[in-house]
């Protein structure tokens, strides 16, 4: 019996099929933002427009659709609805960042006009809101005592109500603190003082001071260190907690040694969230500080300075001199949270768990 044995030649494959597309070079997204930006410039020049805005949308509406279509001719419409998304993103981004950039170059431009170690060093006293000169030492000193007191009020109460509600948290009154956490993220800061003047000054008798504020920074810190506390908590593997217990270690050294150092980074991100926040509160200083242009290094007696309160009085004067020590003012209070954002990030990179091998 014979066999016959059929070669099988390949099957040539369409001209028009190939294994890989046409592809933009990395280059074509910036090339394609430089045109569309001198595209929208010219198109708001010629139609007259004076409105940078209205040139930077024009720009950016230009910049999505050039990117559809210069991907959809070379790539496909595929590929082409895929970088709108992508220019969606890059266009919201720019709209974000702008005016971060351009508030921050207007602070640092003004602020810097009177921004000096004698602004840094001396108060208002003896010095009318109208006149040169003076500076913001009282109220800069006003706003540390006043932060770091709220942040040692709230900064334990928020940790540990994050722990219960994650860790322990269970029934009625779990689900009784998790609604009241809601209710205080809410609430508006006039409102947080109203109730400190009700009770600690009205009721108890006590006076204007530093602290009276810093209790009604306090009540708007927690819900924030709360809720960005226990979301970071239930990042935490179950794993570690199980690894943990399994070797006999009781639940609250396993929270203390393994839960808060694994979650360190983040919890430090939401206190210094939290501490932001309230810096630049004016209205619960304004009720319960009053403010003054003398230093009183004492939070506990007698009226209290802050920079957010300094930035409003002296702006509010209107005269060159005042809106020159407001700007200056506001750019302290920015550097201020900066350099407390730089540390609290150090001091979490520094007390966080070490990785690899």
């Amino acid at each position: 019996m014979s066999h016959t044995v059929q070669e099988k030649r390949p099957v040539a494959a369409p001209p028009h099929a190939t294994l890989s597309h046409a592809r933009l070079p990395r280059w074509a997204p910036a090339a394609i933002a430089v045109g569309s930006v001198a595209a929208g410039c010219l198109i708001g020049f010629v139609a007259g427009l004076e409105s940078r805005i209205q040139w930077g949308m024009i720009s950016a509406l230009l910049f999505v659709a050039a990117t559809y279509l210069i991907t959809a001719k070379v790539e496909g419409s595929r590929q082409g609805k895929d970088r709108i998304a992508t220019s969606l993103v890059w266009v919201c981004f720019a709209l974000a960042i702008v005016p971060l950039l351009s508030l921050a170059w207007i602070t640092v431009t003004k602020g810097t006009t009177v921004l000096d170690g004698y602004f840094l060093t001396h108060s208002m006293s003896g010095l009318l809101d109208v006149e040169e000169g003076g500076g913001v030492y009282h109220a800069l000193l006003g706003t540390i005592e006043q932060v770091a007191i709220a942040a040692f009020i709230a900064t334990p109460i928020g940790l540990l109500t994050a722990v219960y509600l994650v860790e322990y948290g269970r029934g009625r009154l779990a689900r009784a603190v998790t609604f009241f956490v809601d209710v205080m993220t809410g609430i508006p800061s006039i409102v947080a003082g109203l109730f400190v003047l009700a009770t600690w000054n009205l009721m108890l008798g006590f006076g204007p001071s530093g602290f009276a504020g810093s209790l009604a920074l306090a009540i708007l810190m927690m819900p924030v260190i709360v809720r960005s506390t226990e979301e970071m908590l239930k990042l935490v593997p179950n794993e570690l907690r199980e690894a943990s217990l399994a070797l006999g270690v009781p639940q609250w050294r396993t929270i203390l040694k393994v839960v808060l150092p694994t979650s360190i980074g983040g919890i430090t991100t939401g206190v210094m969230l939290a501490v932001a926040r309230i810096t630049g509160e004016t209205a619960p200083v304004l009720l319960l500080v009053f403010g003054t242009k003398l230093i009183n290094p004492n939070p506990f007696e007698g009226a209290q300075s802050s920079l957010p309160l300094y930035v409003y009085e002296q702006y509010s004067v209107g005269t060159t001199a005042s809106v020159d020590r407001a700007w200056a003012g506001a750019l302290v209070l920015i550097a201020f949270v900066m350099i407390l954002n730089l540390v609290a990030r150090g001091i979490a990179r520094w007390k966080a768990p070490k990785t690899g091998r």
